[in-house]
């Protein structure tokens, strides 16, 4: 792993992901792990030392890097989301929505994901990350078939429909709404 100096800066983990390090005076004993758009946060109590900093690090990324091997694949860059995409559409809508870029964003607040069909862009929200691999999938056909119809009239949901699991994606995509909407989500 390489480092960068300074605080907040990425370091990067062996695979090219960004890690970044937050110390907080706050944490006594405890070293947590999450994603954040795509980077590998690393929290660390403050009074670490480098040693300590760079032993936990290491520690953490083999349990996120584990813990994610267990779950199945999931997309975590903007060109494997891409891929994704342009999978999906193959499979579900016969290849005909074809993006000219798909991304992950962190500035969407309101909703999963958009499509700009003028210019044929997709972006999706950061918060969809750790999400089971068939959620992001309906989300990125759902924003692919926007490329072929612009509204949410019968035509795009008949479009849309050719996903299988679009129900359930939209029920537990819900779920995370009415959670997060009353503080009962987990960061």
């Amino acid at each position: 792993m390489s480092r960068n100096a300074g605080p907040e800066q990425p370091r990067f983990a062996p695979d090219g992901t960004p890690v970044v390090v937050r110390r907080s005076a706050r944490r006594k004993r405890t070293v947590s792990a999450f994603w954040e758009g795509g980077t590998i946060v690393v929290a660390v109590p403050a009074r670490f030392t480098h040693a300590q900093e760079d032993e936990w690090v290491q520690k953490m990324l083999h349990r996120l890097k584990s813990k994610e091997a267990a779950k199945g694949p999931n997309v975590r860059n903007d060109v494997e989301l891409a891929s994704r995409a342009k999978l999906l559409s193959e499979r579900h809508l016969g290849g005909r929505a074809v993006p000219s870029s798909v991304r992950w964003v962190s500035n969407q607040n309101s909703r999963w994901g958009s499509a700009t069909p003028a210019d044929r862009s997709i972006r999706l929200s950061d918060e969809l990350q750790g999400m089971p691999e068939w959620v992001v999938d309906y989300v990125l056909v759902h924003e692919l078939s926007h490329l072929l119809v612009a509204g949410h009239g019968p035509r795009f949901w008949e479009i849309c429909g050719a996903y299988p699991e679009m129900d359930q994606a939209r029920a537990f995509l819900e779920g995370v709404a009415y959670a997060q909407s009353r503080g009962l989500a987990a960061d």
